[in-house]
């Protein structure tokens, strides 16, 4: 099957799963239709966000099993969380109002990257592999603040930063959304003219710059925006750690090629399947007795494994 079709495969089940999820068991048209847009809205901008980021994430680091959450940011959103009902409490207005912690979140998030970037790259000698490292510092300093907070706060405040550990799609802020999907548009037109550069680094740093590609300069401009795309995608929704893992190496497996003009679109439309699927699940199957997150978390942290096992065989 030519990569074509399989593309079109994946548009025809994106499509039939967010109708399913739209119009199944609908009942009160008026009330029902307009919250599961939203629903639909914030799903298919944070798998789409995610699964681009991640596949530009393998591609300038050469290595299938990273993801963009090894940089920490997810863990940094946490700490965000929970300093400010360490501070604040969960009555404090950057709570409450969603506006406002979303603002706070991308800004601080987006800045730790930049200052990180500025510092890593400043050197002489130093990689992106140095750099991950690093992030892997921060994340688990981020991780373990984190958990010092939670374990000194009130058991009721607990239960606040608890809604903020996992993904959610539901209550989406339409402001959001549409701040959000400005944020995407713009920085999918930015990407757009380095495209024709993806096939080439996915060859290495060596090839990319006998090529005649600058490849410091075009992988920083990348880890910006993988930082902008990750920071907008967990604020919006909560952090969902596997899911660009997951959808991106399932493209590769499904359509076996190496341009990235079908892997990138690959991805999108199964992480857009895996959310619109897995969240009409836990509505109607599971009627909301866990979150999607745990259930791509779950599946994820197996493909992982499978991953890492494969890898050790072929060396």
């Amino acid at each position: 099957m030519r990569n074509q079709m399989k593309i079109a495969l994946l548009v025809v089940l994106a499509i039939v799963c967010i109708g399913l999820f739209l119009f199944y068991d609908l009942g009160n048209w008026d009330y029902t239709l307009p919250r599961r847009i939203k629903k639909v809205a914030a799903i298919v901008l944070t798998g789409g966000a995610i699964a681009f980021s991640t596949m530009i994430f393998q591609t300038i680091t050469n290595n299938r099993i990273l993801t963009p959450s090894i940089l920490g940011l997810d863990s940094l959103y946490m700490l965000i969380q929970t300093g400010i009902i360490f501070l604040f409490g969960s009555a404090n207005m950057v709570i409450m109002n969603k506006n406002i912690n979303f603002i706070i979140s991308v800004l601080l998030m987006i800045l730790f990257s930049l200052v990180l970037y500025q510092i890593m790259f400043k050197g002489e000698g130093r990689n992106i592999f140095f750099l991950l490292l690093i992030g892997i510092v921060f994340g688990t300093l981020f991780s373990s603040l984190s958990s010092f907070m939670q374990m000194l706060i009130d058991p009721n405040e607990f239960q606040v930063v608890q809604d903020k550990m996992f993904a959610s799609f539901n209550n989406i802020n339409t402001d959001l959304l549409w701040l959000a999907f400005i944020i995407f548009l713009l920085t999918g037109v930015y990407v757009w003219r380095f495209t024709k550069f993806f096939d080439v680094l996915s060859l290495g740093r060596e090839h990319a710059v006998n090529l005649g590609i600058d490849y410091d300069k075009v992988v920083k401009q990348m880890l910006i925006v993988v930082a902008i795309l990750v920071s907008v995608s967990t604020a919006l929704v909560g952090p969902i750690m596997f899911l660009g893992l997951l959808v991106v190496n399932l493209a590769r497996e499904f359509l076996k090629t190496y341009k990235h003009s079908y892997l990138i679109a690959g991805s999108v439309f199964i992480s857009i399947i895996a959310l619109v699927g897995g969240q009409f699940v836990v509505e109607k199957v599971f009627t909301f007795s866990t979150t999607l997150s745990v259930i791509i978390n779950f599946a994820g942290g197996i493909y992982f494994i499978y991953l890492l096992l494969k890898e050790n065989k072929s060396w």
